[in-house]
């Protein structure tokens, strides 16, 4: 948490900074191992562990391969919902992509800025992480339906029994609707936690703003009502972690059934 004079800059979290220094460069560009870079690092190992403690096949699951058997299954559903029996093969695709935004939300709202030195990163919070996750995913898209209809792929454009008269304005809609997915995919994303951390950290600069105000009133009056509610509003943050991961892989399932089934 960065201050000058007293004040709390709130953006000051989403500082990509390098760790071990600046000189690490490869055909002129600095690839320094960087904060953000950390924190996925540390995703891939937190979804890592709690994939390999949960696979041990017991005939009588305990907790732990039970969370691990209800996350998969609850995708599997999800997928074969959306785009039916053909969607099994995409499964460990939106499976993993909803683990990693999920994973990466969560660390990104732990404590450990109690520890000095430490500060937590949500790199969900970068538009370069939510856009490559959603320039993949519609690569994907566009992937599976040219190699799965060839040109035919373009009829998606086209709605079933739409007249002829109504084409020269229906296909430009459809293909600027389409184009469009990665951009609201990656930007939904972003933009709700971002949104979310900065909130939280302006609230918490009303409260150690109050208990650093020389006049005693202000800490029970100003600093321990905006406390309660920055302690709802990180409950209500953490909801929003598990619905943005949620949605990312809904959505990518049902453009991926566009793909598939087109419509």
């Amino acid at each position: 948490m960065a201050a000058e004079g007293g004040k709390i800059d709130p953006m000051h979290q989403f500082l990509v900074e390098p760790l071990f220094g600046n000189s690490l460069t490869l055909g002129g560009y600095n690839i320094a191992f960087t904060n953000s870079a950390l924190w996925m690092v540390l995703t891939l190992v937190a979804i890592w562990v709690f994939m390999l403690g949960g696979m041990k096949r017991e005939l009588v699951p305990g907790r732990w391969q039970a969370a691990v058997e209800g996350a998969s299954s609850f995708i599997s559903n999800m997928v074969h919902a959306n785009i039916g029996p053909e969607g099994k093969k995409f499964t460990p695709y939106i499976f993993s992509l909803f683990m990693f935004i999920l994973v990466a939300n969560v660390l990104g709202m732990m404590p450990v800025g109690i520890v000095p030195n430490v500060h937590p990163f949500t790199v969900t919070s970068h538009i370069t992480v939510t856009g490559v996750l959603a320039i993949v995913s519609f690569s994907m898209v566009l992937i599976v339906g040219f190699a799965r209809h060839g040109l035919h792929f373009f009829s998606l454009f086209v709605p079933h029994g739409t007249p002829a008269l109504m084409l020269p304005l229906i296909v430009p809609i459809e293909l600027i609707s389409f184009l469009i997915r990665p951009f609201s995919l990656g930007l939904r994303l972003f933009v709700a936690m971002t949104a979310g951390h900065i909130l939280m950290k302006v609230l918490a600069g009303f409260v150690i703003g109050g208990l650093n105000a020389e006049a005693a009133w202000v800490a029970p009056v100003v600093g321990l009502p905006v406390f309660v509610l920055m302690v709802g509003i990180s409950v209500l943050e953490l909801l929003v972690c598990a619905i943005q991961a949620y949605v990312f892989a809904l959505l990518t399932s049902l453009y991926l059934n566009d793909a598939v089934n087109l419509h």
